[in-house]
């Protein structure tokens, strides 16, 4: 095996990932009820096309595209409409949601398959990716379609996919690159046709030594990466992988690369080759929070509760529920919030695994700064944000920062850094907004 690649700064937390990796996917069939996310990808949330009391049917479409980067919403099932309007989400308090009384489960393709997508013009299969609603599985959930859309006079040389998976607990693209790597391989391929990319690579991390074997076997170019995280970030991937830095405000397009994930991959497959709209991904459950940890592959619009379920449901001493992986994911208040096209893992932790801790003063020990994989100093930032200098902030590179959460899991002191930044972010992008400036 080559020698594994990295990025500057990041840290290693606990993986924990042996409490699910070896745990084959289990499809689990929809439920009774789903509710189904109008804002499941990033950009504008799809305009709503149906009401209570309509009949839908699998991959009908409940939801179109509401401009550029949006992106139409497919029921996942057939059933009766029961409510349009506002449900709890994983990522959000509330959002726009399509709830389905589910009376068919059969899946059908809903495009005509193309199974000879190598003889068919790049344009159409972009339009294909578009309307099956593909958008990024690792997490971004960006509209898959506007990055194999670059502006005129970019040129995109190199693809990069993305089968890192550095966050802990998470194991759901491990299991789909070896349960069904033909999915991934063509997905990557119908991506690098589109890009006019001859030599597309994946890249992943060296704790997935079965992976790498596979999919080296297969014929694919696999770049071995250190276990660092974040190592799957879009810009450090690209940094480790190939040595090339995107500009700060910048982004991959810039310097010719487009990252896609394992798991989008997959599901453009399914989009082109067999016709099936993005109506369903797998999902680690994971934690000592639950009985039975594993991967699940369920539809769009499950309530996070069937996943628990499913995974043998709460031990006695659970104690905080995460949609996401620990580093970057979001809190939960309830488990009926419904599974999204970007709900890559769903987290129970323990009262041993969760760590509640009163914040001290900064001790100008500088281990966040060593650990920023984007290079900023986020006790500055942190300051500024807690004294309400939005302007100081915004000199400090608060805009540049991806809330990896790498510096405050590093701080001894405990200082909340991500919210304090956040809280900047925020500031300084609703100042812009109303044109008063930060």
């Amino acid at each position: 095996m080559s020698r594994e690649r990295s990025f500057s700064g990041g840290t290693h937390p606990p993986g924990n990932k042996e409490l699910s990796r070896s745990r084959e996917i289990v499809r689990i069939p929809a439920p009774d009820t789903v509710t189904v996310s109008l804002c499941t990808h990033l950009g504008a949330p799809s305009t709503p096309v149906v009401k209570p009391g309509d009949t839908v049917t699998f991959g009908q479409v409940i939801g179109e595209r509401n401009g550029f980067i949006s992106l139409p919403t497919h029921s996942p099932v057939g059933g009766k409409v029961l409510s349009v309007g506002e449900a709890p989400m994983p990522h959000r308090r509330m959002g726009p949601a399509v709830v389905i009384s589910v009376t068919d489960r059969q899946e059908t393709p809903v495009f005509e398959p193309l199974p000879n997508w190598r003889n068919l013009q790049a344009s159409l299969i972009i339009d294909r990716i578009r309307d099956a609603g593909v958008c990024g599985m690792g997490g971004a959930c960006f509209p898959t379609f506007v990055k194999l859309s670059p502006p005129q006079g970019k040129k995109i040389d190199m693809l990069i996919i993305n089968g890192v998976e550095c966050e802990p607990y998470l194991t759901a693209d491990h299991r789909l690159m070896l349960e069904n790597p033909t999915d991934v391989i063509e997905g990557m391929n119908i991506l690098a046709m589109v890009l006019g990319v001859k030599d597309p690579c994946i890249g992943i991390e060296v704790n997935k030594p079965d992976a790498i074997t596979l999919l080296r076997n297969a014929g694919v170019r696999v770049v071995p990466l250190a276990v660092s995280y974040p190592q799957g970030a879009e810009k450090q991937l690209i940094d480790a992988v190939c040595g090339r830095k995107v500009p700060a405000g910048g982004l991959p397009l810039d310097i010719g690369v487009v990252v896609q994930n394992v798991g989008t991959c997959a599901a453009v497959a399914h989009a082109v080759r067999d016709g099936m709209p993005s109506v369903s991904r797998i999902t680690t459950v994971s934690g000592r929070g639950v009985s039975n940890p594993g991967n699940f592959h369920c539809v769009v619009g499950t309530p996070v509760s069937v996943l628990v379920e499913a995974a043998g449901g709460y031990t006695p001493d659970a104690e905080r529920l995460i949609s996401g992986g620990p580093m970057m994911g979001m809190a939960m208040y309830t488990d009926e919030a419904p599974v999204t096209k970007g709900t890559s893992g769903v987290l129970v932790l323990s009262g041993s695994e969760v760590r509640d801790s009163a914040e001290g003063p900064c001790i100008r020990c500088g281990k966040c700064v060593d650990a920023c994989p984007v290079n900023l100093c986020p006790s500055l930032i942190a300051k500024a944000s807690e004294y309400g200098n939005w302007t100081m902030a915004k000199d400090y590179g608060a805009l540049n920062c991806m809330a990896c959460g790498t510096c405050s899991f590093v701080c001894p002191a405990g200082r909340y850094l991500v919210q304090y930044i956040k809280r900047a972010q925020n500031e300084i992008r609703a100042a812009a907004r109303s044109g008063k400036g930060a």
